[in-house]
């Protein structure tokens, strides 16, 4: 397979020569965006999506929604959507942007590209068992490699028809019946959340609803699924939690007609980590528009790590203000319900005054790539101390130098990288374009903030 050039540049992570001072305001929430594309295209009515992040995860889920025969409209407005900045603020993707999503028939035959999108190839294939026709799943080589099986296995069990050659894993086709019967099923979901929040957000349409129940270890990412079931509510959807006094680790949806809704996204707050930890890791200051003071997104819980590990913030009406000690201290932490902010802890743990240990997150081996091992080799390879753990890393700092860092196409390795560049100097991000996957033009905002 021939390599893409711009897979294979290098990027000179920008050095910062003092402390940042500036204010970013941050693409939507790539999370509550596909959700909603998802929970818009099964309503009994059109809905808009406003702000919402358009990002390489997000077009490819509204290009498999398109395929599938659901309508969705584009418009940008002229003015811009977020608060307003302030000298030398940063700004990107979607601002002004609306999406008008119209429901309509799902239909196949069509062939839906999931990238390497775990919401796509994950939240779908329950959407394309209510398609009249067969749908069929294809992505990246990486994509082969995730779990799919929990989703596939609990589709059958519900009714469904679906050809994979029994991998438990891409390439599939499901043959959509027009609808599905739906009931009780149990996962083990201890791989991905994303195996429940796919199940629920589809059963309102399944005859009987469905009753989820995880039969397996500690469920990751639970965040998630509360985001996933408080956003079915939001639309109409009757649902019982465990946390609502339901059984534990058992969700329930009962079918009925979901409402067609104006959404405003929220910022993606774990796209969000690598400024504030600019200016935890440069002892300066870093605003972020419109923050929310409520939210079920896991990147909330930035300001209480990052906090402890040397900084401060202030939520104010305008959004976070978060400011560095010019101190940066290790932490020991359980990351189990936030995972997917692993990377860039690691990268500030890395440039810490004292060890680190991460712990809860044994399941980022099946995420864009094996997360912890290619943490350890990129940190150590820069001169760095980590080493991997049954379920996480322990991480002693050291003085690092320059060299190159390899993201293995993943977005979330690729800002883990240029946290590092802000303090060691001479660090060269390998396809730092796979950052577009939920956090587009991130070279000019990273710039952008620098510069202020």
């Amino acid at each position: 397979m021939p390599v893409n050039p711009a897979h294979s540049a290098l990027w000179p992570a920008p050095h910062a020569s003092g402390a940042v001072d500036a204010t970013v305001h941050v693409p939507g929430s790539k999370s509550v965006t596909n959700r909603a594309l998802v929970l818009a295209a099964l309503a009994s009515e059109p809905g808009w999506l406003r702000r919402p992040l358009r990002s390489r995860d997000t077009l490819l889920m509204a290009g498999a929604l398109r395929a599938m025969g659901i309508g969705i409209e584009e418009t940008v407005s002229s003015s811009s959507a977020g608060s307003a900045g302030s000298a030398g603020a940063a700004a990107v993707g979607g601002s002004g942007e609306a999406w008008r999503i119209i429901p309509s028939g799902l239909r196949g035959p069509a062939t839906v590209d999931v990238g390497n999108a775990g919401t796509v190839m994950r939240f779908l294939p329950p959407v394309a068992a209510l398609a009249d026709g067969p749908i069929r799943f294809d992505g990246d080589p990486r994509s082969y490699e995730r779990p799919l099986h929990g989703v596939i296995d609990a589709l059958r069990v519900l009714g469904a028809r679906i050809d994979d050659d029994n991998r438990g894993a891409l390439p599939l086709t499901v043959h959509g019946g027009g609808a599905l019967d739906g009931g009780p099923v149990e996962i083990d979901a201890s791989s991905s959340s994303q195996f429940v929040s796919a199940l629920l957000l589809s059963a309102p349409r399944f005859n009987q609803g469905v009753e989820v129940r995880h039969t397996g270890s500690a469920l990751p990412s639970l965040p998630h699924i509360r985001m996933t079931v408080d956003m079915l509510r939001a639309v109409g959807a009757q649902v019982d939690t465990p946390e609502s006094g339901g059984e534990p680790n058992v969700w329930r949806v009962t079918p009925g007609a979901l409402l067609g809704r104006d959404l405003t996204v929220e910022p993606d707050l774990s796209n969000a980590q690598p400024f504030l930890a600019a200016a935890l890791v440069t002892g300066g200051k870093v605003v972020v528009p419109d923050w929310p003071a409520h939210t079920t997104q896991p990147g909330d819980r930035l300001r209480e790590i990052f906090t402890e590990m040397g900084g401060s913030c202030e939520l104010t009406e305008y959004g976070l203000v978060f400011t560095g000690s010019g101190s940066v201290h290790g932490i020991d932490v359980d990351l189990s319900e936030v995972g997917e902010l692993t990377p860039g802890i690691a990268a500030v743990a890395a440039l810490a005054d004292s060890p680190s240990t991460l712990r809860g997150v044994s399941h980022l081996r099946l995420h864009e790539t094996d997360r912890l091992a290619a943490l350890t080799k990129e940190i150590n390879e820069l001169g760095g101390d980590v080493t991997e753990t049954a379920d996480g890393l322990h991480i002693r700092p050291r003085r690092l130098h320059g060299g190159i860092f390899h993201t293995y196409e993943d977005h979330r390795m690729a800002t883990a990288g240029a946290i590092l560049g802000l303090a060691v100097e001479g660090v060269q991000i390998e396809n730092v374009a796979t950052t577009a996957k939920t956090l587009p033009d991130f070279p000019d905002l990273w710039a952008g903030m620098l510069e202020a």
